[in-house]
């Protein structure tokens, strides 16, 4: 799209100047210039004209797809260095559902190098067919590979719906791929529904801080894609009876494709805390006063087996690691048993922990929002109460 100002026409009245929102006019010799290095097109200037001299030229739109040559739904099973990841695991999950529900194939598309023995883990969880694409230079993800392996199988095979995890490399192959293929893309969803009328996929997100939750449709384009957070989703029970195909497919792919190269790997020394297939996890907040709380909170998980979650403002006070939160700039969870200890229960916090199969919290606040959500509420001094259930955890423990 383009803007011209049409130099016979104009009369200098500046009324587009005003209409401007990014102050991309100004005078020139009595008659209006723009200037495009601020212009974003956005067509403000051509209503607010009473003479007729501003002419945005748009783009014709685009021809619609065939619709109906669109079938199946995709999950991208991301690997790396030979292990698949446990997000692939829930994903195969929510999209044996989807596809169920439309009465078509699921399948996984599974990239790498020699990662043969992947195939059959992702049917025995869900999956009709596994898209094999093996090849070396598949072997470390890459951008550029990747990207351009899954826009040629989608451009050949058009499913109808291509899911992919919203983890580091997720988020970073998705939109590519989106752009490529020149389709929509929801990121970090939260649920995933199917229009059975219409045959759209529903794709639910939190939106404005997750003061609300939109569901966004792709009518007009396919795929239809989603990027799901990891912890969102259940997987299925593992079934080693269950049968598929594992369909290997050619990879067009050369050095020349690859803009950056992957020399060498190197592992971070930081342990990490694994929340999203923790079981057990006790999260502390502000409440706790300082870090030396955690202390605390890790007592109680070591006694669980579980792991230490925590609040953004804990994390913000700098009380512990990122790689602890739980919510929705956090990690999303669901595990066994979710304790929250001094979490008052922002609702950004509860997007993360709320599916938890059971919440306990302790919170001297009788009306902290984190009861709206518990199963179980203590209202009492978290420093009381937490020792008490380190000790009664202990001797189940002793007596078992």
């Amino acid at each position: 799209m383009s803007v011209t100002i049409l130099k016979e026409k104009c009369r200098g009245c500046k009324l587009c100047l005003k209409a401007c929102p990014f102050d991309a006019i100004y005078m020139d010799n009595g008659k209006a210039v723009i200037n495009s290095e601020k212009c974003t097109n956005c067509g403000a200037c051509e209503s607010s004209c009473k003479f007729g001299a501003i002419l945005v030229e748009r783009e014709q739109k685009e021809e619609v797809k065939d619709l109906s040559a669109y079938k199946g739904v995709w999950v991208y099973a991301e690997q790396r260095q030979g292990k698949l990841m446990f997000t692939s695991l829930e994903l195969l999950g929510e999209g044996r559902k989807l596809a169920d529900k439309l009465g078509v194939e699921l399948s996984a598309v599974l990239l790498g190098h020699e990662v043969d023995d992947i195939c059959q883990e992702l049917i025995h969880y869900g999956a009709d067919k596994v898209i094999y694409a093996n090849h070396k230079l598949l072997q470390n993800y890459t951008t550029d590979g990747y990207t351009k392996v899954i826009a040629d199988l989608i451009n050949e095979k058009k499913p109808e719906i291509v899911i992919i995890g919203a983890t580091n490399i997720g988020r970073d192959l998705a939109p590519r791929v989106a752009a490529r293929l020149n389709t929509g893309l929801t990121a970090d969803c939260t649920k995933l529904d199917i229009d059975e009328e219409q045959r759209i996929l529903l794709q639910t997100r939190p939106a404005f801080g997750g003061n609300l939750m939109a569901t966004i449709v792709t009518p007009n384009h396919r795929p239809q894609m989603s990027t799901v957070r990891p912890g969102v989703m259940k997987k299925m029970e593992k079934d080693e009876s269950r049968t598929g195909v594992v369909e290997k497919v050619d990879v067009n792919l050369h050095d020349e494709d690859l803009r950056v190269k992957v020399e060498e790997i190197v592992k971070s020394a930081k342990q990490t805390v694994n929340l999203v297939e923790a079981q057990y996890i006790v999260s502390g907040g502000r409440g706790l006063g300082g870090p030396e709380g955690f202390k605390l909170m890790q007592e109680l998980a070591d006694a669980l087996g579980g792991v230490v979650g925590s609040s953004r403002a804990a994390v913000d006070a700098g009380w512990i690691s990122h790689d602890h939160q739980v919510g929705q700039t956090g990690k999303t969870v669901r595990p066994r048993v979710y304790i929250a200890c001094g979490i008052s229960g922002a609702i950004q916090h509860l997007a993360g922990m709320q599916n938890s199969d059971c919440i306990i919290a302790i919170n001297k606040n009788p009306d902290a929002p984190i009861f709206s959500v518990a199963d179980y509420g203590i209202v009492g001094d978290l420093y009381k109460v937490v020792p008490m259930l380190i000790e009664e955890v202990k001797k189940l423990k002793e007596q078992k």
